[in-house]
């Protein structure tokens, strides 16, 4: 049986706007009137009439109120794209999936908040699992390739015959670049030491190399203060060698990320036949890592681009990193002197005597500088950018 409820209002709907309508044609009066009469806007009447005129009787009964358009809405097609390219990439955030989209010719391309409301709205991303960087973190960066490279040992590569193996993982600070990505079959000091030794031949000897305090890479914190082979090569090359801070894994930050890809999307659920096939399948994905695909963290630009690029160019790309080394915005480190003094800028500051010897971090920006120990901020002072100051820098360069 037929609801008659609804049918009787929508009949009084139709009859009552009928009636409005007649009223301004068949006895002519005013709009204004006739719409205080039945208790709506001018538009309103003006609105049924030309529906009357347009459809009749029939172009009075209600309609949907939707738009015929959405400005955000995303093309069906569009969403197919993304859609799927996420299902085969699961890895892949609303970033990326805008970055392949472009590469890929999609027109129009999705915004990011768009393509991040199409997944949730599809219960492919979770927007509770993400947690809000602590603000106690500051990011930082070498300003050129070769000025860093952190170093690190990564545990969870199975073989056919049940042994787990290690593998030495480095990544260039700047421009992210792995430089090693060596397996071994124990994390010993001498294996350490020969992927070490291969990187450098490969790619260079780096000013400066960052690991934690195990005793392949370290002797300081044994029953005696040994030089391990790892620090010999690195005195013998020039290489500053620099160690974390106990329990602080934040510090080799880049290379710890590095290794949640390794695990997720080289590592995950595989077992090797041996190590020389383990080593053949890891270089070629290491290839595809530092050519083929684009890091978040540097603009979306592949790290062989950055880690190619000339110093002048290294400084200048990239404007999105938070603190890349460049006028204006510059994270630099510098070891406070016997007198408590650092030098940046041209400027002398004073850090107090009692973090001689200390490494600190400075914050140039264009108006001020900020140093940090570690996550205490240990002063702030005006950047001197007077013409005597900027006279003196244009002097030394043309010297």
């Amino acid at each position: 049986m037929r609801d008659t409820r609804s049918m009787l209002v929508e009949l009084s709907v139709v009859e009552q706007r009928y009636q409005a309508v007649l009223a301004v044609i068949r006895d002519g009066v005013p709009v204004v009137e006739v719409a205080r009469r039945f208790d709506v806007s001018r538009q309103a009447v003006h609105r049924w009439l030309r529906w009357y005129e347009q459809q009749g009787l029939a172009g009075l009964a209600d309609r949907s109120h939707r738009p015929p358009r959405c400005s955000h809405q995303m093309d069906a097609a569009v969403e197919v794209w993304v859609l799927e390219a996420r299902r085969r990439n699961p890895a892949w955030g609303p970033r990326r999936l805008v970055h392949e989209a472009a590469r890929a010719g999609v027109s129009p391309v999705p915004s990011r908040s768009g393509v991040y409301r199409l997944l949730k709205r599809h219960e492919l991303i979770d927007p509770d699992a993400r947690k809000r960087r602590s603000k106690k973190f500051k990011r930082w960066e070498r300003g050129t390739a070769m000025e860093l490279w952190q170093l690190d040992i990564v545990g969870g590569m199975s073989l056919a015959n049940g042994r787990e193996v290690k593998i030495l993982t480095g990544i260039d600070d700047h421009s992210r670049f792995v430089v090693c990505a060596g397996v071994m079959a124990r994390a010993t000091s001498k294996a350490v030491c020969e992927h070490f030794a291969a990187a450098m031949r490969t790619y260079g000897v780096p000013a400066e190399v960052l690991t934690d305090n195990g005793k392949q890479f370290t002797g300081r914190f044994g029953p005696k203060d040994v030089e391990v082979l790892f620090d010999r090569i690195c005195r013998e090359n020039g290489i500053d060698h620099l160690l974390t801070a106990v329990r602080s894994p934040t510090t080799t930050g880049k290379v710890e990320r590095f290794h949640r890809t390794l695990r997720e999307e080289f590592m995950s659920g595989r077992v090797f036949d041996s190590i020389p096939r383990a080593q053949a399948e890891l270089d070629a994905w290491v290839a595809s890592y530092n050519q083929d695909r684009p890091h978040s963290s540097i603009g979306m630009v592949h790290p062989v681009d950055r880690f190619t690029a000339a110093p002048e160019q290294s400084r200048a790309a990239d404007t999105s990193a938070p603190h890349s080394s460049r006028v204006g915005d510059d994270w630099v480190t510098r070891t406070v002197a016997a007198n408590g003094l650092i030098s940046i800028s041209w400027q002398q500051i004073s850090c107090g005597k009692h973090r001689a010897g200390r490494q600190v971090d400075v914050h140039v920006t264009a108006t001020t500088i900020e140093i940090w120990d570690g996550q205490e901020l240990a002063r702030t002072v005006l950047r001197n950018n007077s013409k005597e100051v900027r006279k003196k820098r244009g002097d030394r360069r043309a010297s």
